[in-house]
């Protein structure tokens, strides 16, 4: 009985928290953008670079599927973007507490453009999709997000940094750089993910 009591009571809190982040004013809205921006910067810091990839393994990634869960398409996209300008403009909060318009500039930066899309994406299939939220279909909305939002305009923008600075770079030098390493702790933060949208997000849709 007192567990029954206990989760009745943690599932009427998270379909709240849903519905007040649906209806709070812009400027509000605003601020829970800018905590998820940082909360993204937070997860950056957990860094474990490859030896033969310009690219590092980050918990950027677990941020940015959350983002979109709990702030929804256009918030969640917000967030990213806020992300990304503030660290241009110098917060340094991208991977390695670096910040600044170079890193953007870098191997690194068509990943981080793809946060937008990923976290819009996976917010609008997260707030208008009540089955979606379950594990195993939302680890497949986020590893498609993952790899078809984050992955391959990382790898275009890795091209394009290669051809205009070392001359071309086939396409399999390309993915065994920019994808291949990161499989494994991309889909098991995409598995981490999906179980906290499970466990947080309502059964019951909140718009």
């Amino acid at each position: 009985m007192q567990k029954s009591a206990i989760l009745e009571g943690f599932q009427e809190k998270r379909n709240k928290f849903f519905e007040w982040r649906v209806s709070l004013a812009p400027v509000r809205k605003i601020g829970l953008a800018g905590l998820m921006a940082l909360i993204t910067g937070i997860f950056a810091q957990i860094r474990f670079p490859i030896p033969f990839s310009p690219v590092p393994v980050t918990g950027q990634t677990f941020a940015v599927m959350l983002a979109g869960v709990f702030l929804g398409k256009n918030w969640g996209g917000i967030s990213q973007a806020i992300y990304i300008t503030l660290g241009a403009a110098g917060v340094p909060w991208f991977a390695g507490m670096t910040g600044g318009f170079g890193v953007l500039a870098s191997p690194a930066g068509g990943y981080i453009i793809g946060f937008v899309i990923a976290a819009m994406f996976i917010g609008y299939i997260s707030d208008n999709f009540v089955n979606a939220r379950n594990l195993i279909p939302m680890s497949g909305v986020m590893l498609g997000a993952n790899f078809a939002l984050i992955h391959i305009p990382g790898l275009i923008y890795m091209a394009i940094f290669f051809h205009s600075t070392t001359g071309s770079i086939s396409l399999w030098h390309l993915i065994s750089i920019g994808t291949l390493p990161f499989i494994v702790g991309d889909v098991a933060k995409v598995v981490a993910a999906a179980a906290v949208t499970k466990m947080f997000t309502p059964n019951k849709s909140y718009k």
